[in-house]
């Protein structure tokens, strides 16, 4: 390729480096090359070897984790989500992505285009969106602009994802001061499609045309695939053109003309223009294809005049997919699109070779080997150094014991339930469509995890997204394995049967040590609890440099979950307690330890500690036991035992009900303040009816856990032991009050 044909900026080093790339990569791009990359090349490399796209400080921990079960279709990372076989001749694809750089310096257009690029991911497979889920995160809610970054993401959610038409069924909201600076923002969405009937991101084919379809390019989102690819400064602020801007009204034109054009049989192959817009889509389905690919970049709709190669190139503009058709079929594929009053126009095809080629005003702007540019190709990929944060020998040898505690617990009890992480998030999921497309069965609010019917079977799926990251701070391994657990305990607490995990893997700067350490502890966390529950992974999205000035935020590798229940009519299951006289019961693993416990944080004002005790071998007895006593009928409530422990557990039982209990912790092993307020995992409280006790403990004493008689429920108080005693609606209250009086200043 002649160098002088193309009027371009000067390719430097130092230009390299003002792109993100180190100067080892600069050798590699040009030893790839053979020369000095021109202008254009340089941004397309700058964004294909992020950590946005190309994992390469991740990768190698990632392919760690279980990636393989008898129920996946494709392998973890193969296409643009996972899918798993849920029987009946169906299939789900699912996914769960991070939006956070945007979304902290845009909250409302950051978090929409976050919820529209996650159900691309999964309309691009050909299956059908039917539910949303999402996992946020907080600074402190007396901050004022948290609480306008809270309201705009919140509002960005609803107004995409209530536009597209798609019920959000759950979701979890975390506040703490390691977020103040850096909002994680992770939307999870899964789809339904016929086995056999999937799309596949690939271009193959000589000669096959390939299409731009949806919406028009603008100069929004120019790099921001690099922009999510590193910390978050004062100048984050001048970067807002890094956040793109959506159109849920198009993507719903999009997402049925997708539908609509897959099943004419004239698409070879199909990908989300996501992150790195038509650089990525263009360079990752060739390189998948193993073939070469042309692309007429003055073909492609502009909204903007003027747009220069490099810019049409790297534009995040949302709505947009690139499609390869059949040569001679492409016409059907335009007609499609047409009808949906979308943009579908040819400009490219499938070529001899290993390139791909991007050609603008007749003059080749870039030309390379479409393999160098991608994950699992010549992408590069590191291994950081990693060494164990000193912080961890503080936090984990102070002994809680010498803690004087409050002796009020009515008191405790009421600060615990007005704490922003426990109170009710009814402000935040009202906002929410959770009824649209009329398939959910278990909506947000009082449930364990979100639960929809599969129409035409007796099947429904459940889905949760779950992690606790002052867990993971306090002790990475230990709480990557709850996080997990976690997620797979509370699908289990809806009647369903956990088969598979997705992940989001939000993470601070990984050239620091002690930060990789920490990344690596947690995914092996991870690993040991997908190994142990049966739950390979399917794919993710890892979000790296979530720092500020002020420092990282906790290591949070957001799990979500999907679980399959087998009638959704029968064995669905909820917590409230449900007759007065049912007995309750808390079966499962001791209440051990107050570290990490929102207790400490709530009333102590401290996050110490280790992380909460786990036993795997107990959690999947627990968690076996726990979903034949749904699937027998045994039981009427189940709930798991988390955030501020058994207490809280109670409490929500009641408010959730309207019904009281009367209730003694005095058999459980552990202190006073343990038995109330351990958040030690692998517990869950069941309720059933006095007649079918003696069948509910021949199952428990078959099943060799432990298990004690807590009480009964009865009208409208709570009573535990000696130290609670409160009507529902005094806990109710502060629960239902918190968060909507925080927003009333917002």
């Amino acid at each position: 390729m002649s160098q002088q044909s193309i009027q371009e900026p000067e390719v430097t080093l130092e230009l390299a480096i003002e792109h993100g790339l180190l100067e080892s990569e600069f050798e590699m791009i040009k030893d790839y090359l053979g020369r000095i990359p021109t202008f254009t090349e340089l941004g397309v490399y700058s964004v294909m070897w992020s950590e946005h796209c190309s994992y390469k400080n991740s990768i190698l921990e990632i392919k760690k984790l279980p990636r393989k079960g008898k129920q996946l279709l494709v392998e973890a990372g193969e296409e643009n989500a996972g899918l798993v076989d849920i029987g009946d001749g169906l299939a789900c694809a699912f996914k769960v992505e991070s939006h956070n750089h945007p979304s902290a310096i845009e909250p409302y257009q950051g978090a929409a285009t976050g919820v529209g690029g996650i159900h691309r991911d999964i309309f691009t497979m050909g299956a059908r969106p039917v539910a949303s889920l999402n996992s946020l995160r907080f600074g402190n809610m007396d901050n004022p602009r948290v609480r306008y970054l809270l309201d705009g993401v919140v509002r960005g959610i609803s107004d995409y994802g209530n536009s597209f038409g798609i019920p959000m069924i759950g979701g979890e909201i975390y506040f703490d001061e390691a977020y103040e600076g850096n909002p994680l923002v992770n939307a999870m969405s899964v789809g339904i499609v016929k086995v056999g009937e999937t799309a596949s991101a690939i271009a193959k084919g000589i000669g096959n045309p390939v299409l731009i379809v949806g919406s028009s390019t603008g100069r929004d989102g120019i790099h921001g695939a690099t922009f999510a690819s590193e910390d978050i400064s004062a100048e984050s602020e001048a970067k807002r053109p890094s956040v793109q801007v959506g159109d849920p009204f198009t993507e719903k034109l999009l997402l049925e003309a997708s539908l609509e054009a897959l099943k004419t049989g004239a698409v070879v192959g199909m990908q989300d223009m996501g992150a790195a817009g038509i650089a990525c889509s263009t360079s990752e389905m060739t390189a998948k294809g193993g073939q070469g690919m042309r692309v007429d970049l003055d073909k492609v709709p502009a909204r903007e005049t003027g747009m220069t190669a490099y810019e049409l190139l790297l534009s995040e503009s949302q709505e947009r997919m690139l499609v390869v058709a059949e040569k001679g079929r492409e016409q059907e594929i335009i007609d499609v699109y047409d009808k949906w009053d979308l943009h579908a126009v040819v400009i490219g095809e499938v070529v001899h070779g290993e390139n791909v080629t991007y050609w603008k005003d007749g003059v080749i702007k870039g030309e390379i080997p479409a393999d160098s540019l991608v994950l699992g190709g010549g992408a590069p990929v590191y291994v950081r150094e990693a060494e164990r944060p000193t912080y961890l020998d503080d936090v984990q040898g102070f002994n809680t014991d010498s803690l004087e505690h409050p002796s009020d617990h009515n008191e405790i009890i009421k600060k615990l339930l007005a704490a922003p992480n426990i109170a009710s998030k009814r402000w935040v999921h009202e906002q929410y469509d959770t009824m649209v497309r009329t398939n959910t069965v278990n909506a947000p609010g009082a449930s364990n995890s979100g639960v929809i019917r599969i129409k035409g079977t007796k099947k429904g799926l459940a889905a949760k997204t779950d992690c606790n990251g002052r867990y993971v701070y306090l002790n990475p391994r230990k709480g990557g394995q709850i996080a997990v657990a976690e997620s797979a305990r509370n699908v289990v607490c809806s009647g369903a049967k956990p088969v598979a995990i997705t992940n989001c893997l939000n993470f601070g700067n990984p050239y620091k040590p002690d930060v990789y350490w920490t990344f690596k502890e947690a995914l092996g966390g991870m690993g040991d609890a997908c190994r142990a529950l049966g739950t390979p992974v399917t794919g993710g999205n890892v979000s790296l440099y979530n720092e500020n000035p002020k420092g990282a935020i906790f290591p949070t590798p957001v799990i979500g979950m999907l679980g399959i229940v087998e009638d959704v009519e029968k064995h669905t299951m909820t917590p409230g307690f449900k007759n007065q006289g049912d007995v309750i019961y808390y079966i499962g693993a001791d209440r051990k330890g107050l570290g990490g416990t929102e207790y400490l944080k709530t009333i102590h004002g401290l996050t110490i500690g280790d992380a909460p005790e786990i036993d795997l071998d107990t959690e999947v007895k627990l968690q076996k036991t726990l979903l034949d006593l749904i699937k027998s009928g045994t039981i009427n409530a189940a709930h798991d035992c988390s955030d501020g422990g058994l207490a809280t557990t109670l409490a929500e039982m009641a408010i959730f009900s309207g019904k009281g209990a009367s209730i003694s912790l005095k058999g459980l092993s552990g202190s006073n303040y343990e038995r109330l307020y351990s958040e030690a995992q692998s517990g869950v409280v069941i309720t059933a009816n006095k007649t079918g006790v003696p069948d509910l403990e021949k199952k428990l004493s078959e099943s060799g856990l432990q298990f004690y008689t807590l009480g009964v429920v009865n009208s409208n108080k709570l009573s535990i032991d000696d130290v609670i005693n409160l009507p529902v609606e005094a806990l109710t209250e502060p629960y239902e009050t918190t968060i909507p009086k925080a927003m009333e200043q917002a």
